[in-house]
């Protein structure tokens, strides 16, 4: 069937990249963007990784706006509070949680996910949000790369021990928050964590979010048994204050074109409430192509070799099979 001119018009937004990115695409796309019901998370419970700021605050406060139970996961917990304060002004009666966790601290990671789990608390929604930049390689207290370890390794490490909690929802949402640059970066498959080669900070972080580009489809495949659908996305290009932190230059540049943190959290909230296939990367609501480069594209085997490296340094068994579907938990959800 011959692609439509609204679809021909979207994949050439996406390769001009700057058009795609910024708040031109997005101008152009939400024309024909159906709007999410209002109490579309009623009920349910979601988490939220590094959402003391910018899109990851803004994530939560479009969930809770649409009537989730957010709890806020952070390093600072006094940001934490703060942001959950924010939240609650606007969503009124959201009253957020904060909880405390170092992503990349894999210690603090199971300690965290190990104890939430077996509270048997619901949880039906969890966005791999925090992030990092640095200009200089850095290790996490584990002894990794610290890029791959807030990226990959922490959200590999949570997902595996949450994913009983998950199980138990009638519909389990994982979402990592990619990024446009994972187009630049082929899959490493050699040198992962820049133990020898030259170190680039943004070539790092765009690198990290190529391998969580390539491990959605496994991990979609891991955990399609327990019912919970495993989705990828990136925002696009967002005033943010890592942003500014990070590359000051760019934003300088591009400020007017920006999109605000609630325009780049779009994609995320939308993906916690839609019923679309697990596994696919997102940008806009619509999934994406993973490759744009030939350059960038993997050989066969690729990908496994890469997710048995970062499993293992996980603490993750990756021939073991999750255990299947547990039954949902009544909710108690109220009766319209």
């Amino acid at each position: 069937m011959p692609a439509r001119p609204a679809d021909r018009l979207d994949d050439l937004l996406d390769r001009t990249v700057v058009l795609g990115y910024t708040r031109l695409g997005l101008r152009l796309r939400r024309r024909s963007w159906q709007p999410i019901p209002a109490d579309a998370l009623r009920g349910r419970t979601a988490l939220v990784t590094g959402a003391n700021s910018g899109i990851g605050q803004a994530t939560a406060t479009g969930l809770a706006r649409l009537g989730a139970r957010v709890t806020l996961l952070v390093r600072d917990v006094e940001r934490g509070r703060r942001a959950a304060a924010a939240i609650a002004a606007t969503v009124p009666g959201s009253a957020p949680r904060v909880d405390e966790c170092d992503v990349s601290n894999l210690l603090r990671v199971r300690a965290y996910a190990e104890a939430r789990a077996a509270a048997a608390e619901p949880l039906d929604i969890v966005v791999h949000n925090a992030g990092v930049l640095p200009s200089s390689r850095t290790e996490s207290p584990d002894g990794r790369e610290l890029s791959l370890a807030t990226h990959v390794l922490g959200p590999l490490l949570m997902t595996e021990l949450l994913a009983p909690a998950l199980a138990r929802s009638d519909s389990a949402q994982v979402i990592l928050m990619s990024s446009g640059g994972m187009y630049t970066q082929p899959l490493p498959v050699v040198d992962i964590e820049y133990r020898t080669g030259r170190y680039r900070g943004a070539a790092a972080y765009a690198r990290s979010k190529r391998v969580q580009v390539a491990l959605t489809p496994i991990l979609a495949e891991r955990y399609a048994a327990q019912g919970i659908s495993v989705h990828a996305m990136h925002p696009g290009w967002v005033d943010t204050p890592g942003i500014t932190a990070a590359l000051p230059g760019f934003r300088r540049a591009l400020r007017p074109l920006l999109r605000t943190a609630a325009e780049g959290a779009d994609t995320a909230v939308w993906l916690a409430t839609a019923d679309v296939p697990s596994g696919l990367f997102w940008h806009d609501r619509r999934s994406r192509p993973t490759h744009y480069l030939r350059r960038t594209r993997e050989l066969p085997g690729d990908r496994e070799r890469v997710w048995r490296y970062c499993a293992a340094a996980a603490g993750i068994d990756p021939d073991s099979r999750p255990a299947d579907r547990h039954q949902p938990v009544n909710r108690d959800r109220p009766v319209d």
